[in-house]
């Protein structure tokens, strides 16, 4: 077990300067208008109840906000909780799955650091469930999440978690065949655009009739003002490992980057405070790079993106950088990752960064035989400021955590990451019987690993560490 330690003395050998930034950034996790709405809906119907006696209508609000997120068609969930039949005829399971703590997912260390969009039940909302099942589910007076304000969805956001229908839904003209044929694939589909004048953005949603499909998703925004470039022609999609004229078709389209982001199990949609985000050009492709899991049977996967659109000026741009696995730092990961056969090995990585950031979101990534991740960084008077910890990485269960506030890193910081795989025969994530070595080749095949963090942040400014 990694001990996360607040002190300093940490060796500050091996550091390297930040010095990629991307424009744009994303927040997987829930909005914050959402979230406060979404806790304030179970303390007061924890209130309300008191000693009487409690139907749906007192618990779905806790359902719609902490379950319903996942637990609804096309998410990655095994079946739906939208209405009053679905969760009573399963109430003696949610019973079993939120004493233990199993259920709502959330692998972040709350002693490390807590976050914003923490899902996890309040005490309150878990003791009122269980308090509704005991009496025996009883319907009440109240409705279904699937028609209630309370709810994820309802009319035209039903395929969305964001609370509202999107200003552009953008998808592909056509469901794709995912062959079941027993191997994983890169596509990487091609979205064109044209607005009457760029947008500002809100907030972002990964779409997809059926997420169990993915193993996950990067997606970037390019702008394309030259309207002699014909952005609707062409292949709609390529292969991921394309060469020749279809790679050149689609590189053509990529000279002006505008953002990037991606999607990964368990993660939600992406927002932005007020004030904060960037801008959608008025014309454009997305060109979004799915990885498909390896499948027994033919499916059909649609995908696309849902953008969310605000009047308000873009204040402060949002930026994000990479560290380890395909970011900065890669070279300097020690050892290097290589993951031995029956082994349980540790990995580290130290990066400096060169000017004031305030953080917003951090987000670690792993694959299967991850087993613990820890990142923290060491301020130059040597102060240790912890970022995460997760202390049982579960591949099916990430998270873009958010800051409950900008954390600001001064310059000159040192960015810390440690990370634990276990290849060995004991661990039941491992895909591999026997197990066998392990390295990261930079393709991101599940068979291989990565070891990264993904940082959210903008330029600090005056009074952003404050409450």
């Amino acid at each position: 077990m990694i001990s996360p330690g607040r002190s300093g003395g940490i060796n500050r050998l091996c550091l390297f300067i930040l010095l990629i930034v991307l424009p744009g950034a994303c927040l997987l996790g829930q909005r914050v208008g959402g979230e406060a709405a979404a806790q304030r809906v179970g303390a007061d119907t924890v209130r309300r109840v008191g000693d009487d006696a409690v139907g749906y209508d007192a618990v779905k609000g806790i359902i719609a906000a902490k379950c319903a997120t996942c637990h609804r068609p096309g998410e990655a969930a095994p079946f739906a909780l939208l209405t009053y039949a679905d969760a009573a005829k399963r109430a003696s399971f949610i019973k079993k799955v939120i004493e233990s703590n199993y259920m709502p997912p959330w692998k972040a260390d709350p002693h490390y650091r807590e976050f914003a969009n923490d899902r996890r039940l309040t005490a309150g909302e878990r003791d009122l469930l269980i308090r509704w099942i005991d009496g025996g589910a009883s319907r009440g007076s109240g409705g279904d999440v699937r028609r209630g304000v309370d709810g994820p969805v309802g009319g035209d956001t039903v395929r969305t978690n964001y609370g509202r229908a999107p200003d552009l839904r953008l998808r592909i003209d056509s469901p794709f065949l995912v062959p079941g044929d027993n191997a994983e694939r890169f596509i990487v589909f091609k979205l064109p655009y044209e607005l009457p004048e760029g947008e500002n953005i809100e907030g972002i949603e990964f779409y997809c009739n059926n997420k169990k499909l993915i193993h996950h998703i990067n997606y970037g925004f390019y702008d394309v003002p030259d309207t002699t470039i014909d952005i609707y022609g062409g292949s709609r999609y390529i292969d991921g490992d394309a060469q020749g004229p279809a790679i050149r078709e689609y590189n053509r389209l990529k000279k002006n980057f505008t953002y990037y982001t991606g999607w990964v199990p368990g993660a939600s949609y992406e927002s932005y405070p007020a004030g904060f985000g960037w801008t959608l050009p008025r014309r454009g492709v997305v060109l979004l790079t799915v990885h498909y899991v390896a499948l027994g049977a033919d499916e059909r996967s649609m995908v696309g993106v849902n953008l969310f659109f605000t009047r308000k000026p873009i204040r402060r741009p949002v930026r994000i950088i990479s560290l380890g696995s395909s970011g900065i730092g890669e070279d300097a990961i020690s050892p290097p990752l290589l993951i031995r056969a029956g082994h349980i090995d540790t990995f580290t990585l130290k990066v400096k960064t060169p000017k004031d950031q305030s953080l917003l979101y951090v987000m670690p990534h792993m694959h299967y035989i991850g087993k613990e991740f820890l990142a923290f960084a060491v301020t130059p008077g040597g102060d240790t400021i912890p970022l995460v910890h997760i202390p049982h990485w579960d591949f099916r269960w990430q998270e873009l955590y958010r800051m409950k506030k900008p954390l600001r890193i001064p310059a000159g910081s040192v960015v810390h990451l440690i990370g634990v795989y276990d290849n060995t025969a004991d661990n039941p994530a491992n895909p591999n019987s026997p197990p066998r070595m392990i390295f990261s080749t930079g393709n991101m095949t599940s068979t291989n690993e990565m070891f990264t963090l993904i940082l959210i942040y903008v330029n600090s400014e005056e009074g952003d560490d404050k409450e």
